[in-house]
């Protein structure tokens, strides 16, 4: 089996790595190698249960390969986890506040249990609670918190440690947008301060606003990584056209290729194909929405529209 040599400039280095739970036939992960620059927002994109915690966990020390290699930041992911947890901090996605504590209080253990000293721990607690909005609920018990706030406080915990690699499991869940975008921005800000940051997320917009890369994964397997340029580039087509009615789907396979999107149907096509099927649109009284290529055209191309994939994500083994 091919080795890794840990190099400076990548974090997260995978070959064939796969994951098996139990009995089960059906790999949680399978065969991925995968490199991860550091000083990069990386993004794991899919559907629930398409393995990307799976990878996450893996990485982070919490679940070992059944099969295949995975070093962190130079260090076998397996038999040198105390160097590699040493590094790296995580919001999992089963992660639950302790109702008698406050968010100040969560950040403060936080940081203390990582050996910062309790006056800078005490500044860096104040800063990332308002970074987040959180300074108004510093003194609130979590059991007093909305689900939202306890969410935002788990991300607090790990992004105020400002350790070298995170690990952010569906951070924003439950946040409201304004809260979401303030999350987003500490974790840019993060990637400025030379961080690294391995984010799973299935929101597309979340994907495309502040990832340097993403890997598309579906089912276990990895579908295909670029930024997000290179992956709508990798579409021969460069305009969408969404047809809400007036059209049969065997007609409009003419002007290209044709998707399903909830009861609509999306077009993929070039420009002056757009233009003809629009302009027909108006003549039948249909509704056409012209735009370019997104990344969410890419994604519903590579995986599909259906159900999410089988639940993998949520089997533990430790």
């Amino acid at each position: 089996m091919q080795r890794l040599v840990g190099s400076s400039d990548v974090a997260i280095e995978s070959v064939s790595l796969s994951k098996t739970y139990g009995k089960s036939s059906r790999a949680a992960i399978a065969d991925i190698t995968l490199s991860i620059p550091r000083a990069t927002i990386f993004t794991l994109l899919g559907k629930n249960g398409a393995g990307k915690t799976t990878f996450l966990r893996m990485a982070a020390t919490q679940l070992k390969p059944t099969s295949g290699s995975i070093r962190v930041l130079g260090f076998d992911a397996v038999t040198q986890t105390i160097e590699v947890r040493e590094r790296i901090a995580a919001v999992p996605q089963e992660m639950r506040t302790f109702e008698s504590l406050t968010p100040y209080d969560h950040v403060m253990l936080s940081l203390t249990s990582r050996g910062w000293r309790f006056g800078d721990a005490r500044l860096q607690a104040r800063k990332t609670l308002s970074t987040l909005g959180l300074t108004p609920y510093a003194k609130t018990h979590s059991d007093e918190l909305s689900g939202g706030l306890r969410q935002r406080t788990l991300v607090a915990m790990a992004l105020a440690t400002e350790a070298e690699l995170i690990f952010l499991d569906e951070p924003t869940i439950g946040l409201d947008p304004v809260a979401r975008r303030a999350v987003w921005k500490l974790i840019v800000d993060l990637k400025h301060a030379g961080k690294t940051i391995l984010l799973t997320t299935h929101y597309l917009d979340e994907a495309e606003s502040i990832s340097d890369k993403i890997a598309i994964v579906s089912k276990g397997r990895l579908l295909k990584v670029g930024t997000v340029q290179e992956l709508k580039s990798s579409l021969s087509e460069t305009v969408r056209v969404d047809i809400s009615s007036g059209f049969y789907e065997e007609e409009l396979h003419s002007f290209g290729k044709v998707m399903r999107v909830g009861e609509n149907y999306r077009v993929l096509t070039d420009e002056q194909r757009a233009s003809r099927l629009a302009s027909l649109a108006i003549e039948r009284r249909a509704r056409a929405n012209v735009s370019p290529v997104s990344l969410d055209d890419v994604f519903i191309d590579l995986v599909g529209e259906g159900e999410n994939d089988e639940d993998r994500d949520d089997q533990k083994e430790y």
